[in-house]
């Protein structure tokens, strides 16, 4: 793939593709780390399985998956960005999943998914960037093997809030939600999952996971002005906030959560659904 395509197909994603931004995702990857076991718990990963990890960013999904899998199974990792999908699969092969590897893939691309079938096909924090969120999850679904599952995990970002409510963190939200939706995402597809399952053809999820995460302010809100910095190139470009207002909203807010610190502050909702394909 030439470079002029890697940006086109990579500048969808409204965050970035800096080294700031690569450990801000590892991070998050990792506060959500004991949500996403729990639905593989429940969807059962078998020893051996074949998995797909849809949008894998920086490999924290592919670990968790290689250790379930186990060295007989195969975790494909699959994303638009090639950078970070090397640098997940060279974090993963150093400390010893040597079954995981990674294909640069356009997952919006109107063709199949390169690999398929899969016994597992996942994706979290997906169908949040993407427009074309049902055609995707079909794809998806048609890239699950007879008898697979696919399963999804998405946010709804209308639940993030702060007590007491401080007019910073109402004014990061604003930025936040409004460079987003500039630039096509969805902050409540979480909720919408049962509803893009019916919409893709998959029918009902066989079933459903709702995960809170409600902690400090002082600790939280570096996850909060990191995502605001990364979104700040399109704020601005869409004159949703301006270089000065920017830099006073994250004094504020820095001065907020000192003085606010053990206040609770409500992530976003991570929700799950998933679905067994049934045997041919």
């Amino acid at each position: 793939m030439g470079t002029t395509e890697t940006t086109a197909r990579t500048s969808a994603y409204s965050l970035g593709h800096t080294p700031r931004e690569y450990e801000r995702l590892r991070a998050q990857a990792r506060v959500w780390e004991v949500a996403t076991a729990r639905v593989f718990d429940q969807v059962g990963v078998p020893r051996g399985a074949n998995c797909l990890d849809a949008g894998c960013g920086p490999g924290e999904t592919m670990r968790m998956l290689a250790e379930r899998v186990g060295p007989q199974g195969r975790v494909l990792g699959m994303d638009a960005d090639t950078s970070i999908g090397i640098l997940a699969v060279e974090m993963l092969h150093r400390t010893g999943n040597r079954q995981c590897a990674f294909h640069t893939h356009d997952l919006t691309a109107a063709e199949p998914v390169p690999g398929a079938p899969f016994d597992l096909v996942y994706a979290r924090l997906l169908l949040f960037h993407v427009p074309q969120r049902a055609a995707v999850l079909e794809r998806l679904w048609d890239a699950v093997a007879p008898g697979g599952h696919l399963v999804i995990q998405d946010y709804d970002l209308r639940t993030a809030s702060v007590l007491p409510e401080l007019d910073s963190f109402d004014e990061v939200g604003r930025v936040i939600f409004g460079a987003f939706g500039a630039a096509g995402a969805d902050i409540s597809v979480g909720a919408r999952l049962t509803r893009l399952f019916e919409q893709a053809g998959v029918g009902a999820p066989d079933g459903t996971d709702v995960t809170g995460r409600i902690e400090p302010l002082g600790t939280g809100s570096a996850m909060f002005a990191s995502v605001f910095r990364s979104l700040l190139p399109v704020a601005l470009a869409r004159g949703i906030t301006t270089e000065e207002a920017a830099a006073a909203t994250l004094t504020a807010f820095d001065r907020d959560a000192a003085r606010f610190a053990d206040s609770p502050m409500t992530w976003p909702l991570m929700i799950g659904a998933w679905k067994r394909k049934g045997l041919a």
